[in-house]
């Protein structure tokens, strides 16, 4: 049986509930909009309170399609995840699953032809996947389709991998390192999870690369490989390799070409260009602090010409890098109450030319980062 939340349209309006884990007092991001101090000239403001529980993961994924604004979706570690609802600065959130230990790996697709529409999964440290789904209501719910015995599971695709399949195919990395492939159970409930192949170290982030139908990875191994989907599994390419554990993953296209870029855990951050033939450049981009949890590549200037890239990680800063004509300026934009673990982006507020920041990790909160009103769109009244 599902577990079933109901979203009313009550909570939608501003719920005067406190925020999951938030003492009664505290400022509650689902009554109102709760700015926090940036340091910097973007607004930042408060998603979520889950003091004292570190939220790992987070992504801004269109979960409710009736509305236009994506979600905000992040996991913490109590084994819960929160679809955060944003409504006129508010953000309500409708949380499901409750795992007790850590969920990590999150992605969407439309994996399961049972569902109509893009299902979220999502699985831990117990080695259990589960499936939610979104229903028009405002309604969201949750089960198991997995259990991965003995294994955690730290990164999930969901992507049309295989393309002599139709549809989306969902892979799951765990830690010890293997790969396994997860597909809707003919004719019962559930999923079936096929082993694909033993890796060496422990996947911590993959992209799918729809512009060329592969998958890029970074792991704990120090290598940043890209993989295509043949008839019994991947076939890997390793396109950099360095004797440091590599963290994150983020992609861009520039002048028409891929680009990605990785952190390292010693603090380094890489950029790696594809060029017309099929070969890669690589350049160091910044040496920072130790610890990069989280990398995202976006337009955070107002200029789509000037390239972007922003960290965050155990040093508590979110660092907005950004290459001007004399080469590559770090800009700390905001400071984390504890030490970061995870960043994204989205288009969440249309007052600005550019995109928003997502932050989560030890400091239990997801934080929204956003250029002032008006900024990158000149002739735009903005008021008060």
């Amino acid at each position: 049986m599902r577990l079933v939340l109901q979203l009313s349209l009550a909570a939608l309006a501003g719920s005067c509930a406190a925020a999951p884990g938030a003492a009664p007092d505290a400022p509650d991001p689902s009554a109102g909009e709760v700015r926090l101090d940036s340091g910097s000239d973007w607004n930042a403001s408060l998603v979520v309170d889950t003091d004292p529980t570190g939220i790992w993961t987070v992504k801004v994924m269109q979960v409710f399609p009736q509305y236009a604004c994506p979600e905000v979706v992040g996991l913490d570690d109590e084994g819960r995840c929160h679809v955060l609802v944003s409504y006129s600065g508010k953000w309500t959130p409708v949380t499901t699953i409750a795992d007790g230990t850590w969920l990590g790996g999150l992605t969407q697709g439309d994996v399961d032809p049972r569902v109509p529409g893009p299902e979220l999964y999502t699985g831990g440290k117990k080695g259990n996947l589960y499936q939610v789904v979104a229903y028009r209501e405002g309604v969201v719910d949750n089960r198991r389709i997995a259990h991965l015995p003995g294994l955690e599971i730290h990164t999930l695709v969901a992507a049309d991998l295989d393309p002599s399949s139709d549809g989306d195919e969902l892979v799951a990395f765990t830690r010890p390192g293997y790969l396994y492939r997860l597909t809707p159970r003919a004719g019962a409930d559930g999923f079936d999870a096929t082993l694909v192949e033993e890796l060496p170290g422990r996947v911590r982030d993959a992209a799918w690369l729809q512009d060329s139908s592969r998958l890029a990875t970074v792991d704990r191994a120090g290598r940043l490989r890209l993989g295509t989907w043949a008839s019994d599994g991947f076939r890997w390419e390793t396109l950099f390799e360095r004797p440091m554990g590599m963290g994150r993953l983020a992609q861009a296209r520039r002048d028409g070409r891929t680009v990605l870029y990785n952190t390292c855990d010693d603090g380094t951050v890489w950029r790696h260009a594809e060029d017309g033939a099929g070969s890669w450049s690589h350049e160091l981009i910044c040496a920072g602090p130790q610890g990069p949890r989280g990398i995202v590549a976006g337009r955070f200037d107002p200029d789509p010409s000037v390239e972007t890239v922003a960290v965050f990680g155990y040093s508590r800063r979110v660092e907005l890098l950004q290459r001007g004509p004399d080469g590559w300026t770090a800009e700390t934009i905001f400071t984390d109450r504890d030490r970061g673990h995870w960043l994204a982006k989205g288009e969440l507020d249309g007052r600005n030319a550019t995109d928003e920041l997502v932050l989560s990790g030890y400091g239990a909160r997801v934080v929204l980062l956003a250029r002032p009103p008006g900024h990158g769109l000149p002739d735009v009244l903005t008021t008060p």
